[in-house]
């Protein structure tokens, strides 16, 4: 069978993934893939520099490194132990009598509403300190951590992973979000059932400790609350006073920095008479400018594949070859989350190939239905990798091997997954 420009895009994949587990920074070999797959698509290298200097000019790739170093500045603030506390304190007397299991779910969840790189080991201390006395093993506390931690990436609008999808799929804000929090329930279900309820007996009861202030949890949850609607009602009610021709994306981003100011100007009036706080500290750091070079490639890597066209080229070798499109569309986010670690990885990766079966498919496939099924292979995947940032610092801080880690998640994994094949199902019977 003739793979032709599918195999060109596997190859250059399978180099990009290669790469970046050599310790090439992913966003370095986004970019170099990118730059191979414009010239393997047959463009002269004039064209490819011209192409490469129109992506630098597209102001969603500017919108998109300013909205995520804010957001660098935004988890500082919630990663704080008094913020952070306030809200364990609040989940543990919400809870009432189980309050001890509501405050395991709580703790890396809610430092997991602000990404941030390795934002595992800020939750994992507190989460010791709640399990202090138990005889549960290290490798249970480990996933407990680095489980919970994640349950909102499936849709949470500040994460990464997110504002890349919406810029790669053409679906709604709303109906991606609305497809996804279903996902976050099955996950802390999941959780619960595999991880907590076995050791129920353990973890309920004890004393309820006092309530936090309420001037503290607003002041935790109010910033975060002012970018998430920002975020979602700005571009519906500026769209009058917007230019017609300014694409989705870049309102969203644009209401998404509007969110941000704000919260960060909320922010600095709290800290106002903290000596210690210090605004923009971890902006200027090596983990911060991963994150922006990474981002950086996952935006380049999209348009230079876009000008290559061997994506149309690819989707019509595979409806005359009849290779098994489904395959594809599980096989390359889970590939690509399980090898990169982080989840724009396997966005950025397995993506725009994605969305290209889409636009291509005459309606055979449609955009929500692949989404939703391409996401959750990306996500479990990038879930069980060993290269996993909050995976391997979770595992150090408890000390414990991270292979031990996996019979605990592994089975919260697989309904991740079986969830993400019913949605595909459910949403394509829909017609969606």
């Amino acid at each position: 069978m003739d793979a032709g420009p599918l195999l060109q895009i596997l190859l250059v994949f399978a180099g990009v993934l290669a790469a970046n587990r050599c310790r090439l920074p992913l966003g370095v070999a986004l970019l170099l893939g990118g730059v191979v797959l414009d010239l393997w698509g047959g463009s002269p290298p004039v064209a490819v520099v011209s192409h490469l200097r129109l992506a630098f000019l597209r102001p969603e790739l500017w919108l998109l490194v300013v909205n995520i170093t804010l957001i660098v500045e935004v988890g500082h603030f919630m990663a704080t132990r008094e913020n952070a506390q306030a809200v364990i304190n609040a989940a543990r007397r919400w809870g009432g009598r189980h309050g001890g299991m509501a405050s395991l779910v709580a703790i890396p969840a809610v430092i997991g509403l602000v990404p941030m790189p390795g934002g595992a080991l800020v939750s994992a201390p507190l989460v010791g300190d709640s399990l202090a006395g138990s005889s549960r093993p290290p490798a249970w506390k480990a996933a407990v951590n680095y489980w919970f931690r994640h349950v909102f990436e499936y849709w949470w609008p500040l994460y990464p992973v997110v504002i890349v999808t919406l810029s790669i799929f053409a679906v709604e804000t709303w109906q991606f979000m609305a497809m996804q929090i279903p996902l976050t329930v099955l996950s802390i279900a999941a959780g619960y059932v595999f991880l907590l309820r076995p050791h129920q007996a353990e973890l309920v009861g004890g004393a309820l400790p006092e309530p936090p202030p309420a001037a503290r949890l607003h002041e935790v949850v109010g910033p975060l609350c002012l970018i998430v609607l920002a975020t979602l009602l700005l571009p519906g009610l500026c769209r009058p006073w917007l230019p017609a021709t300014m694409a989705g994306g870049v309102r969203q981003m644009a209401a998404m920095l509007v969110g941000l100011a704000g919260a960060l100007i909320w922010i600095a009036f709290l800290a106002r008479h903290d000596a210690g706080r210090r605004m923009f500290g971890l902006v200027f750091t090596a983990k911060s400018a991963n994150i922006v070079v990474t981002l950086m490639g996952v935006v380049l890597f999209q348009n230079l594949l876009e000008s290559s066209g061997l994506l149309p080229a690819a989707s019509r070798h595979l409806a005359a070859s009849q290779v098994p499109v489904m395959a594809i569309i599980v096989l390359l986010p889970f590939v690509a989350g399980l090898v990169t670690g982080i989840a724009v990885g396997f966005a950025a990766v397995a993506f725009p190939l994605v969305a290209g079966f889409v636009a291509v498919s005459q309606g055979a496939l449609t955009p929500l239905a692949v989404l939703g099924l391409a996401f959750c292979a990306g996500y479990v995947g990038m879930m069980l990798s060993p290269v996993h940032l909050c995976f391997v610092l979770t595992s150090e801080f408890f000390v414990v091997p991270w292979g031990r880690v996996y019979r605990h998640i592994l089975p919260c994994a697989g309904v991740v997954l079986g969830g993400g094949v019913l949605l595909h199902f459910l949403l394509r019977m829909a017609g969606w």
